[in-house]
């Protein structure tokens, strides 16, 4: 099928770049950033998400940040929706839509559409949930990594949301999620991307997330997380099963010291920055770059834009 829209995609492991890289196109040509990572879109949580800062807001728009309350979840789909409004709103301005984030379940469903899941009985999902009130998200992931392991790969053991619904497709259906993303057919959705990957090593990201984490506490970190607690007490609210909310939490209800709380934090945000680094190798049609070659975003994505003159 003719893709409809088109829009720049930035993709990358977390503190490879992603945002500098948006705000190099930006000097160049006229863009609207939007953003494709499931924990920025959270309101409550600016600091410990990354979010883009005042400085970096000022220099063109951002879009799809920090918009949805800690208690809602959003799914790949509903994600796909939003974005695809809003590129083809940019496109009204004659602006270019750059994707910024790292969440690529997000890219699949913005680019490929999703899988047709069956509907799951509420029976089944009732007792997925009730299994993970009770026994808690490392031990569901645990299980779902024996039959689905390709998913559990890409899934924090914290993040409840995801865990319960990759079960509950896997009881329900009989089979697994990661077989059912298989069967989408490349070219469902409706617009088309130019990728351009952030490249960077885990051993050159290691210290720069390091550091981000540093800069995080010093900039109100551990207050961002009480605030939002006070706001929605309830450690399964899927704004607080990402990565650093959740570390934070747990440090906050005395079950960690600061010290403990800041290696695991480290440790948890390393194996992301791991997960994404597998996930986007097996992305077709990227071109990598490193970020002393910024200067070759704005030729790269004029030659692309020509193809379609």
């Amino acid at each position: 099928m003719t893709k409809s829209l088109r829009a720049v995609c930035i993709l990358g492991p977390t503190g490879s770049g992603k945002t500098e890289a948006a705000l190099v196109l930006a000097r160049s040509i006229p863009v609207t950033v939007i953003n494709y990572d499931s924990r920025q879109i959270y309101a409550d949580f600016p600091i410990v998400t990354a979010q883009p800062e005042p400085l970096e807001t000022a220099q063109c728009p951002h879009e799809l940040y920090g918009f949805l309350p800690t208690a809602q979840a959003m799914t790949a789909a509903r994600f796909a929706e939003l974005a695809r409004e809003r590129i083809a709103a940019v496109h009204e301005t004659g602006r270019a839509a750059v994707l910024v984030g790292g969440t690529g379940l997000y890219v699949r469903a913005l680019e490929q559409g999703l899988a047709d899941i069956p509907p799951v009985a509420p029976e089944v999902r009732a007792w997925v949930l009730e299994r993970m009130a009770r026994e808690g998200s490392h031990t569901l992931h645990a299980d779902l990594a024996k039959d689905d392991p390709e998913t559990a790969a890409r899934l924090h053991p914290n993040d409840t949301q995801r865990i319960t619904r990759a079960l509950e497709v896997l009881l329900g259906t009989g089979r697994t999620l990661s077989s059912w993303f298989a069967e989408q057919k490349r070219g469902d959705g409706d617009v088309a991307l130019c990728k351009i990957g952030v490249s960077a090593t885990l051993d050159e990201l290691l210290p720069r997330l390091d550091a981000r984490i540093v800069r995080m506490l010093e900039r109100g970190a551990i207050e961002e997380v009480r605030a939002a607690y006070a706001k929605t007490p309830d450690r399964e609210a899927p704004g607080f099963t990402g990565i650093g909310c959740a570390e934070l939490l747990a440090h906050i209800l005395g079950e960690a010291d600061l010290g403990e709380t800041r290696a695991r934090w480290l440790h948890n945000t390393r194996a992301y920055a791991k997960r994404q680094l597998t996930w986007f190798a097996k992305e077709k049609d990227v071109r990598w770059v490193r970020a002393e070659g910024f200067d070759r975003l704005p030729g790269l994505v004029r030659t692309w834009a020509k193809a379609f003159e």
